[in-house]
């Protein structure tokens, strides 16, 4: 047994998140609370370690021959919705409520799982280990964030991921890939009827995207969605036919498709130039039957697929998203996350690892 009671942990995992709410901590700028966080673990005997603003930790027995499991969210917000009333930077308990900027997003599930590693961390019967990583820039999916962090961790096995889920487990994610599209034509005077309209071939493109769709559509994730959502042309005249069209789309991929072929596909379709931005948020799933997932299953946890990216796209091992707080609330004014919700949150973290190590 560790020598923290579970009642303590609640009690600094909840007064570390005020800490947090209080201290700005926008993607890439989130200096200060990686030191907040990395002097909250030296408090506990810790030897935190930080790369650029990702702070990290191995429990105290650590042991390279035995396999590992690591516990991540980040720290790292977005900027204050507009509509927000209250001091996104002041947290004000209210109704069962702790309100802040990040509170939900990710502070909640983030503060849980430090409170479960101290908990394991000092005991030396562990049939894993546990290693802990709070990770930068995970709202702008930036690379100094958990890509730069994991190779300074050794092997992992498998991770929780902690992002708002209500404490059920996201088995699978759905992937992004962002595309840059270009029609091509030719320039001329729109009252000659010169020229080649790059738009009227950008339209021809654009409804394939619109009303294609991939066979294979997830059990958990549902089929492969494909949205336009931006499109322009350099024109500045009313009367110059168009020359280029750009449009952007918005590519979300289930577990069951790679990036290549999506784009396979797509290149024999459509006549447009494609190119991806990124083919790194791939999509992601963990086997039913993998041993966190079955712990889940034993403490009535239920499984989905979520609609939503995270850290854990850019993570070569099998990984749970599932974390206290509700991803509903994530980015809107007066965010908050209920203060139960953390303390059952750590509890089930504990539970559910209980099961494995």
């Amino acid at each position: 047994m560790s020598n923290l009671t579970l009642h303590t942990l609640q009690h600094s995992a909840v007064e570390l998140l005020k800490q947090l709410i209080s201290t700005p901590s926008f993607s890439k700028e989130e200096d200060k609370t990686a030191d907040i966080l990395k002097t909250f673990l030296e408090n506990y005997g810790v030897a935190a370690k930080t790369v650029k603003h990702n702070v990290y930790a191995r429990n105290a027995s650590f042991d390279d021959s035995k396999p590992t499991i690591l516990l991540n969210s980040h720290h790292d917000t977005v900027k204050p919705n507009k509509n927000y009333t209250l001091d996104p930077f002041t947290p004000v308990e209210k109704d069962g409520k702790l309100f802040g900027l990040g509170s939900n997003d990710a502070g909640g599930p983030l503060v849980a799982l430090i409170a479960t590693f101290l908990y394991f961390n000092q005991r030396a019967d562990l049939k894993y280990n546990v290693v802990l990583a709070a990770s930068a820039e995970e709202e702008i999916s930036g690379k100094d964030g958990i890509e730069l962090v994991l190779p300074h961790l050794g092997k992992i096995d498998c991770a929780i991921v902690g992002e708002p889920t209500q404490m059920q487990m996201a088995v699978a994610e759905r992937g992004l890939m962002v595309l840059d599209c270009i029609a091509h034509g030719k320039a001329g005077h729109a009252a000659r009827n010169e020229g080649e309209n790059s738009i009227y071939k950008a339209i021809k493109d654009i409804s394939w995207f619109q009303s294609y769709q991939f066979p294979k559509v997830s059990d958990l994730l549902g089929p492969v969605k494909m949205s336009v959502t931006v499109i322009e042309t350099d024109n500045k005249a009313h009367n110059v036919v168009p020359a280029q069209t750009k449009f952007v789309v918005d590519t979300r991929v289930n577990e069951l498709y790679t990036f290549e072929e999506i784009l396979d596909t797509i290149h024999q379709h459509v006549q447009c130039e494609v190119a991806p931005r990124s083919t790194r948020l791939r999509s992601t799933s963990i086997a039913l039957d993998h041993p966190l997932v079955q712990s889940g299953v034993a403490l009535g946890r239920t499984y989905y697929g979520s609609p939503t990216t995270s850290d854990k796209a850019l993570m070569p091992f099998q990984a749970l998203k599932m974390g206290p707080g509700d991803s509903a609330r994530s980015h809107t004014a007066d965010e908050y996350i209920y203060i139960n919700e953390i303390l059952e949150g750590i509890e089930i973290y504990i539970k559910l690892l209980e099961n494995i190590l």
